[in-house]
């Protein structure tokens, strides 16, 4: 069966990206990818050995599901991480399937030994301490009990990793508050080693943070944007600019996506008529529409009525009328021998023209990263050179 659109992914941009991130971060520090969101929607199941195709090993997920489906496409020696949910039910599965997990309170830290002692292996942690993101993680308060915990059960217990998560480091106006959030996990970090608790990764760096605040860096950092070739945010990428240390001429990242879909239809319209549901597009003049097989179920925003761009034939042109379910206008007028079958940029470059995750998003009123992860599971996932 045929989709009404496709994502390519570009193994050159991904390899592209890897290289710059290793370049920023040095040899000593461990980068893990993180896969959540869908691998932020370029498709857990294509984007995993793909990248393990350009050298990676570490990956990231946010809960078990998304673990199970990585644990089904990844080679015997790449690591998982679970940085959210799992159930008290999964331990056991992830103990028996070397599955490393975020450990923030007491519940889970008990039923961690607990699962240990039941599959008689030792679970693999990461202590989530909080340092003032006031969302997940023990509180200093609770830190000497946590660690006489891990202490006392070492046997049982592999303590990977010691981590904290930041409030925003992607924005300046963030700063101070990142600032004593680093402060205070230099200070953990200091208990833990003093308390004889060295873990193998200490890490608390997010793309944003890797890429502006280096003394964030540790052993490990997990970048997950960056690696799809996106900034954080505008800031971000005007700070990089910015730095002495990292000036370039290009953009150093590359977007690994490219969204396409074809003409299914064409209509010519006459001056006068309005184009799809409403009133919101009348034309002015004789026009040529084009019909294109993707909607807002496909995560083509219907804020982008009469206000998106796709590309064809290397131009731009304009979305008209409403965004549909499962279809969009195109103002074709100005592009001269479309045709049925036709491809169709949704996003991503075409000739010399290109349309951004960055221009798509901003239109819809949505970040890169909630961009991103609405599109759908089902839009099959192509990997390109």
């Amino acid at each position: 069966m045929i989709s009404g659109s496709y994502i390519e992914l570009s193994t050159s941009a991904l390899r592209r990206n890897i290289h710059y991130l290793k370049k920023r971060i040095g040899p000593s520090v461990r980068l893990v990818s993180v896969i959540k969101g869908n691998a932020y929607g370029h498709g857990i199941e294509a984007f995993l050995p793909l990248a393990e195709q350009c050298g990676l090993h570490d990956f990231a997920v946010s809960d078990a599901t998304e673990a199970e489906r990585a644990l089904r496409v990844k080679r015997p020696d790449s690591e998982l991480m679970i940085m959210n949910m799992i159930d008290n039910r999964d331990l056991d599965w992830a103990i028996e399937n070397d599955i490393s997990y975020y450990v923030f309170d007491v519940n889970r830290l008990a039923a961690s030994l607990e699962a240990a002692r039941r599959c008689e292996k030792p679970a693999r942690i990461h202590i989530e301490v909080e340092t003032g993101f006031n969302r997940t993680g023990f509180k200093e308060e609770q830190l000497e009990d946590v660690m006489e915990f891990c202490r006392a059960h070492r046997h049982a217990l592999t303590l990977e990793g010691v981590c904290t998560h930041f409030a925003g480091a992607e924005s300046i106006a963030n700063y101070y508050r990142i600032q004593g959030q680093k402060e205070r996990f230099y200070r953990i970090r200091e208990r833990f080693v003093a308390a004889g608790l060295r873990p193998r990764f200490f890490h608390a760096a997010s793309s944003a943070a890797t890429l502006t605040y280096p003394d964030t860096r540790s052993d490990m950092v997990r970048c997950g944007i960056s690696m799809y070739g996106f900034w954080p945010s505008k800031e971000t990428r005007i700070h990089i600019m910015l730095s002495k240390e990292t000036h370039f001429n290009r953009d150093p990242l590359q977007q690994v996506m490219t969204w396409k879909s074809s003409v299914i239809s064409l209509n010519r319209i006459p001056a006068g008529e309005h184009v799809g549901y409403g009133t919101s597009y009348l034309t002015d003049t004789p026009t040529t529409v084009a019909i294109v097989p993707v909607g807002y179920y496909h995560g083509y925003s219907r804020n982008l009525s009469n206000l998106g761009e796709v590309l064809i034939h290397g131009r731009k042109a304009p979305v008209v009328g409403m965004v549909n379910m499962n279809m969009i206008l195109i103002n074709v007028s100005a592009v001269p021998g479309v045709e049925a079958g036709d491809e169709v940029v949704l996003i991503g470059r075409q000739g010399k023209q290109k349309i951004t995750v960055g221009s798509f998003s901003d239109l819809a009123q949505y970040v890169n990263y909630e961009m991103l992860i609405r599109l759908p599971y089902e839009i099959p996932r192509v990997v390109m050179p």
